[in-house]
């Protein structure tokens, strides 16, 4: 699949937002905690990503029912689902200036009939675009940070009606963003999730 930039120019994917607030202390001092262990810009970023993926859990799988969409709060609550998720993983590598995109797939729900959009975010490296899913790896679900082919944690399966969205956006898409700041806690969320873009 060819992933296609919602705009051209890549500083947008450098930018910080509401949601993407990597110039707040807390995404400021994670990254920095994480860039001293780190050699370069690539094994910066795969230790932001598995900092994400195994230090915050994915609020389904913990049973937490509060909703962050905001990444200092994703930091600071340790908790989110895959979109918070995404939210802070893109903070903490854009405060070390690596374009950042995020995209979505569609996919059946878990627990019954139904779809449900879930958050990924790309990296930019070596010219190219590489799509990470930072939400968490549980039983049956073994994703990691790669530029050398995606290790998602869900491959679409298009008889499901299941897709996977090509393109990159530089800001939470706002269906998303919407669900999440308005959600009373996570259940009411489960309710209110887009099931398609």
């Amino acid at each position: 699949m060819q992933l296609i930039q919602n705009t051209p120019d890549l500083s947008t994917y450098l930018v910080a937002d509401d949601a993407i607030d990597h110039e707040h202390p807390v995404v400021q001092d994670t990254a920095t905690r994480l860039a001293k262990g780190a050699a370069d810009s690539y094994a910066y970023a795969r230790a932001a990503y598995e900092f994400v993926r195994d230090t915050i859990p994915h609020s389904q799988d913990s049973g937490d029912l509060r909703v962050t969409w905001r990444a200092s709060d994703v930091l600071t609550q340790r908790t989110g689902i895959c979109h918070a998720k995404a939210h802070a993983l893109a903070a903490l590598l854009r405060a070390e200036d690596i374009p950042t995109a995020l995209c979505y797939q569609r996919l059946a729900c878990d627990d019954g009939p139904g779809h449900v959009v879930h958050g990924l975010v790309a990296v930019r490296f070596h010219g190219a675009w590489h799509r990470q899913d930072p939400r968490g790896n549980k039983p049956g679900v073994d994703a990691r940070f790669s530029l050398d082919g995606e290790r998602l944690a869900w491959i679409p399966d298009p008889k499901s009606s299941e897709v996977d969205y090509p393109v990159l956006y530089a800001e939470p898409h706002p269906v998303v963003l919407d669900a999440l700041k308005a959600a009373r806690d996570r259940p009411h969320l489960w309710q209110t999730l887009p099931t398609a873009l």
